[in-house]
């Protein structure tokens, strides 16, 4: 059997738990690192697949490629539609900055609640080649925060089909959904089938 290694740029533990939920369904054996010590450089763009491309590409200046290790580092956004796809790119700092309660003031009144959550991940493979995997989930935002589970917006996403949002839902349930499993099960076959190496 295959083992792969994946370590992920991030001091973040919950994507680090999450992205070894979603691999552990794999055969193939993912080993899921992360690296908080590089630091992430981020271009201001509209683009999440241009800011995790660009992101990779500064972290590959600094490391050699190793056999069957893929670097990868993700960018994701909130995107909500009524607010002409605000916070965007700039998901992060605006949770950093008015949180929560500011985004639910934001959408006080508003009728079309309707949203994407969107992953890109910059992937630095063993031959040394820069790629980007994308994953979307549609959903709606909530009216207030429900739920205790998850990080980030889980409390205020309810993806599509579903009336209980990420934080309700669990690790279990969102792994098999999210925007974010998406991308890394998109990744996992990629590398699997041999397409990056």
């Amino acid at each position: 059997m295959a083992e792969y290694r994946i370590i992920l740029i991030t001091g973040n533990i919950h994507k680090k738990i999450e992205v070894e939920k979603i691999l552990s369904e794999y055969e193939n054996t993912f080993i899921v690192d992360i690296e908080p010590n590089i630091k992430k450089v981020e271009i201001q763009d509209d683009d999440i697949s241009k800011i995790a491309r660009n992101a990779i590409a500064e972290i590959a200046k600094i490391l050699k490629p190793r056999k069957n290790t893929y670097v990868v580092l993700e960018d994701d956004g909130l995107y909500i539609d009524a607010l002409g796809g605000f916070p965007g790119p700039y998901s992060e700092y605006v949770y950093r900055t008015i949180g929560l309660d500011g985004i639910l003031k934001l959408m006080k009144n508003i009728q079309n609640r309707e949203a994407t959550f969107r992953a890109a991940l910059g992937v630095y493979t063993p031959s040394g080649s820069i790629e980007v995997v994308q994953g979307i989930c549609r959903g709606y935002i909530a009216e207030s925060k429900r739920g205790s589970e998850g990080f980030g917006y889980d409390p205020i996403f309810i993806p599509e089909g579903y009336d209980k949002t990420f934080a309700e839902l669990g690790i279990e349930e969102k792994c098999k959904i999210s925007h974010r499993a998406r991308a890394f099960r998109k990744l996992a076959d990629l590398i699997i089938s041999g397409v990056l190496k």
